[in-house]
């Protein structure tokens, strides 16, 4: 067929065009446009973010300037995200961390912590201790605080934990407990009035700040009781960064005064020149894992100062220490230190925020899921 009666076949034999075609479209249909973009008010916006998760923040690991909206969510995976985002969690939690602590391992630890929380069924809703400041008159806070079931206070700021308690929160740990593990000397001062081992111990009286140690006769005591070599520890540290090793008189009045005013202990030394201890993990009165800690360049076993960790299996004994110890301290969860002693462990340290990430990669045990799991036996609501 020509084209010309080609075309007007298409138009219908008569010359009428149709409609297609006097739209200038040409004789393949075309897609009806005006039905992709339909008449009527625009597009309706997204509400707001919810008040909690739009205030709740942590740092950016290098910016330093607080992210918002996503923090909820950080350790979620896409399942967990949709259920948070419909409300459907059993539980609401407000996780306390510092402000001022944002080290690449304590973001790794939110991260863990939040994605716990939400695998668990529990909304956990981050602020950092700056964030949260009252007026300690009226316990009143700054900026409105919403209800919450509980609080993981994961800080060692005991006067922010004690607002919250007055305000009826139960605090994981409390602050008690956190109070005693944070000063070493009253962890020991516990652990004495429980009847538990420890190695012996004496406390470095107190001075002031632009004193200092003007004299240091006490420390003719103390040697005579400890012996040398003598360990030094401030009572407030972590990772083993403020334990010293004292050989002789001269070591220990050199870190005396250089480390003044703040408050210190003397401790009699156990073990060998290589470090050695055992970290057992203990969370609602039971031992989910632990590792054993060496070192053989420094008399400190942590990791942070070059020990290498691997998997232990406690003894029944050392199982029974770690409990009391946590009870002693009234703590929900804690990382319990113990040396080899003649005759038998003895209690070093009890850590209420202990880390536990390079426990959980030898061992393979979900710390955070344990922790969430006590609690919510303690409120007493399960994930069905």
């Amino acid at each position: 067929m020509p084209a010309a009666a080609a075309g007007q076949g298409a138009r219908g034999g008569g010359g009428r065009a149709t409609r297609a075609q006097r739209r200038g479209w040409g004789l393949r249909p075309q897609p009806l446009r005006w039905f992709c973009r339909p008449a009527g008010p625009a597009k309706r916006r997204r509400p707001p973010a919810p008040p909690a998760e739009r205030t709740g923040t942590a740092l950016h690991p290098r910016l330093g300037c607080a992210m918002l909206f996503s923090v909820r969510l950080a350790g979620c995976t896409h399942a967990e995200r949709h259920k948070l985002k419909r409300g459907r969690y059993n539980m609401k939690g407000l996780l306390v961390m510092n402000t001022f602590g944002q080290s690449e391992g304590f973001l790794a630890l939110q991260h863990t912590l939040l994605g716990a929380a939400a695998r668990k069924d529990i909304q956990l809703d981050l602020y950092t201790n700056s964030q949260l400041l009252f007026d300690v008159t009226t316990n009143t806070p700054l900026r409105p605080l919403a209800a919450y079931d509980f609080c993981l206070f994961w800080d060692k700021d005991t006067v922010l934990g004690k607002q919250l308690e007055y305000r009826g929160l139960r605090l994981f740990n409390p602050v008690e407990g956190i109070a005693a593990a944070d000063n070493k000397l009253l962890t020991h001062m516990a652990l004495c009035r429980a009847g538990l081992p420890q190695p012996a111990t004496v406390q470095a009286p107190l001075t002031f700040a632009g004193l200092g140690y003007t004299r240091l006769d006490f420390l003719e005591q103390a040697e005579a009781y400890l012996g040398y070599p003598m360990v030094i520890k401030e009572c407030r540290g972590s990772f083993g960064w403020q334990v010293y090793l004292a050989q002789d008189r001269e070591a220990a009045i050199q870190i005396l005064v250089e480390h003044a005013p703040s408050p210190m202990l003397l401790q009699a030394h156990v073990g060998g020149p290589e470090g050695e201890d055992v970290r057992i993990y203990v969370v609602g009165g039971r031992v989910i894992g632990a590792i054993r800690r060496y070192n053989p360049h420094d008399f400190r076993a942590n990791v942070a100062s070059g020990g290498i960790a691997e998997a232990y299996a406690p003894t029944p004994g050392e199982t029974q220490l770690a409990i009391q110890a946590a009870a002693a301290l009234g703590l929900d969860f804690a990382g319990v230190d113990l040396l080899p002693g003649q005759n038998g462990p003895l209690i070093c340290e009890v850590n209420s925020n202990a880390q536990f990430h390079g426990l959980a990669a030898k061992t393979g045990v979900d710390v955070a899921g344990a922790i969430f799991s006590h609690i919510q036996q303690v409120i007493g609501r399960h994930t069905v």
